[in-house]
């Protein structure tokens, strides 16, 4: 497979994906009895700010993608698995978020598992990703290497958004509000968190990720 069919793929992925998330988004019509469209509003609260949390991540996990995949020498069978694995995820995401709209609301142990849930499918997208960039890192794996006095860098930067969401899981079974929000905080710190150009990495100097 060349590298053009490996982004066309991904990309109808990414597309359906981020579509998808917004099905869930819906009020009901006036003479329901569910209420004024305002208190509706308020009520789906979750479903808007899951929506949110859910897009931009999806969204920079896109730019990102196509900034690695266009500095690819050579695509490869183990890469091709790794793709596979960031979008076996990237898929879930929307189920995630459906879900935390859904149960974050009324609170309760429901809320927190589905918080948690949602932590691990995040988890499960940036361990996808930071595979492909640790692959990235191999000799002769990208038209534009990351030096090698960088990778180290490079691999400690990405990760800390990783390592958050691990903390996103734990912490959602004592507080599924605070855990929510630091899922929130990860997505703002990949739109501003930049690695050495060449390695794909979140916001990357090369995705002018």
């Amino acid at each position: 497979m060349d590298r053009g069919r490996l982004e066309a793929f991904s990309d109808g992925v990414f597309a359906v994906a981020i579509t998808l998330l917004a099905l869930s988004l819906a009020v009901k019509g006036p003479g329901t009895g569910n209420g004024s469209l305002g208190h509706q509003l308020w009520r789906e609260w979750p479903g808007f700010v899951a929506y949110l949390i859910s897009f931009a991540t999806i969204g920079i996990i896109w730019v990102n993608h196509h900034a690695l995949v266009s500095n690819v020498a050579v695509v490869t069978r183990v890469l091709l698995f790794l793709n596979l694995l960031l979008l076996l995820f990237v898929v879930l995401l929307p189920f995630a978020t459906n879900t935390v709209a859904d149960y974050l609301g009324p609170g309760g142990a429901d809320a927190r598992l589905a918080v948690a849930v949602y932590g691990i499918v995040l988890l499960g997208m940036s361990t996808g990703f930071g595979s492909m960039l640790e692959w990235s890192l191999g000799e002769g794996h990208m038209l534009v290497p990351v030096p090698p006095d960088k990778r180290w860098s490079a691999r400690r930067r990405f990760a800390g958004g990783g390592l958050v969401y691990l903390l996103v899981i734990g912490l959602a079974f004592a507080s599924a509000p605070a855990a929510f929000a630091l899922s929130g905080a990860v997505a703002v710190y990949y739109v501003f968190e930049r690695t050495p150009s060449g390695a794909g990495g979140p916001s990357g100097d090369s995705a002018a990720r």
